[in-house]
Order: C-alpha cells, then structure tokens, then sequence
C-alpha cells in the first residue's frame, strides 16, 4: 500500500528526472532547499540552490540525458521530513553504458512546499 511520503518522493522523482533530461539546472536546482547539501558525482560538495544550478551547469551538454530510479525506498521521519534511498541509473548518450548510483534524499517542507534538502549519491562498487 502507497503511503503519502511515497507520493511525494514519487512526484520529486518525476519531476527532477524531467528536468535532468532537459539538463535544466535552474529547473533543478528549484526542487532543492536553499539550505541544501549536495554530494554528486565530484568530490566536491555544493550548498544551496545556487551550488546546485552550478553544479548540473558544469556537467557535460548530452545529447540523450535521461535517468530511471529504481528500489526506491521512502521513509517518513514525522509530518515534514522524509528520508529516501533508492539507485538512480543514468544513460547520457544513447547506445553509452549506463551509469548507476546508490542515492539518497533527505527531504523537508520548507514554506508549504517538499523540497530537497541533503542528496548524496555513492558508487554501487565496493570499497572494502
């Protein structure tokens, strides 16, 4: 049975995987608290939505971008707070290897709105 935070990550979800196929970093970065954290696919981390929008800016211009997220799991931490995991795969060029990530969202109503406020993603491999 679906529960209300499962709706909510499901419309996050397809609403970041629109925008990331058009590679809107402003439309991106909108679905992001202003208090973000952001762990991507660099080292670096990013705050803020203004971190956020820099950081899809500087990815590379795809022709075909697209994303599927898949044993996505959401758990709600009260009324406001809602964390998520799942693995988000990403194909950036057709007939190129897809590549998969570990990621997780922490997600809060900020101003009557869900927004994202940590996204960390890690490699699916190893590392001991």
């Amino acid at each position: 049975m679906r529960s209300a935070a499962d709706d909510i990550v499901s419309a996050i979800i397809e609403q970041w995987s629109a925008n990331f196929s058009k590679l809107d970093a402003d439309a991106l970065a909108s679905l992001y608290s202003n208090s973000a954290l952001f762990f991507g696919s660099n080292p670096s981390l990013y705050r803020g939505r203004e971190g956020v929008a820099a950081y899809f800016k500087a990815l590379p211009r795809w022709r075909a971008p697209a994303v599927q997220f898949t044993g996505v799991v959401a758990a709600p931490v009260g009324s406001d707070l809602i964390n998520m995991a799942g693995t988000a795969s990403f194909v950036v060029e057709e007939g190129e290897p897809t590549l998969s990530v570990k990621i997780t969202w922490v997600i809060v109503r900020e101003d009557g709105e869900w927004k994202i406020l940590s996204h960390h993603v890690s490699s699916q491999l190893p590392l001991l």
